[in-house]
């Protein structure tokens, strides 16, 4: 953790300032965009009686699920078509495009996929200690952020342990 610039006194302190900067208190990650379901964020906390500074990605349980879903059906694609390239922009094949719909179709009936808030850290991660959050909202407001903020570095972080399925493609709950 030494060599970790999160941890760095003079780090920390510079963060504490941009983030007092911003009512809210964080800030936004400079090299990701933001979305109405995620925000990668910095702050400051602490974390095993250390000052540290938080690298944080939030986002909703709807997201979440939907990276879960696909993260399935990728898998089940590859093990039919091992010879399957995909790219972020590309299309699938129209045969390789129908059998994932059925995996998908098949995960929401089964409603096998479930997603639950979670506030997981990170303490190997490159820069401060990560925080991965899954949060039940619809979206990720400055104010929400500033709430989970507030919540979880007074200890007072309060999530959510029901198991939450989504119908693919809504933003409502399923």
């Amino acid at each position: 953790m030494d060599s970790n610039p999160g941890f760095d006194e003079t780090v920390v302190g510079d963060y504490k300032a941009r983030c007092s900067g911003n009512p809210f208190g964080f800030v936004l990650h400079a090299g990701e965009e933001r979305t109405p379901e995620y925000a990668h964020v910095y702050f400051t906390g602490v974390y095993e009686g250390r000052e540290v500074v938080y690298d944080a990605v939030i986002y909703t349980l709807r997201l979440h699920h939907e990276s879960e879903v696909y993260s399935i059906v990728e898998a089940q694609a590859r093990k039919k078509f091992p010879d399957l390239v995909m790219g972020e922009d590309a299309e699938p094949p129209e045969e390789v495009a129908m059998h994932m719909a059925e995996i998908i179709l098949s995960l929401e009936e089964d409603e096998s996929v479930r997603v639950r808030e979670h506030a997981e850290p990170d303490p190997d991660a490159d820069f401060g200690v990560g925080l991965d959050v899954g949060l039940h909202v619809d979206e990720i407001t400055d104010e929400r952020i500033a709430g989970f903020i507030r919540d979880f570095n007074r200890g007072a972080l309060k999530l959510d342990p029901t198991l939450y399925t989504f119908q693919f493609g809504d933003s409502e709950e399923g």
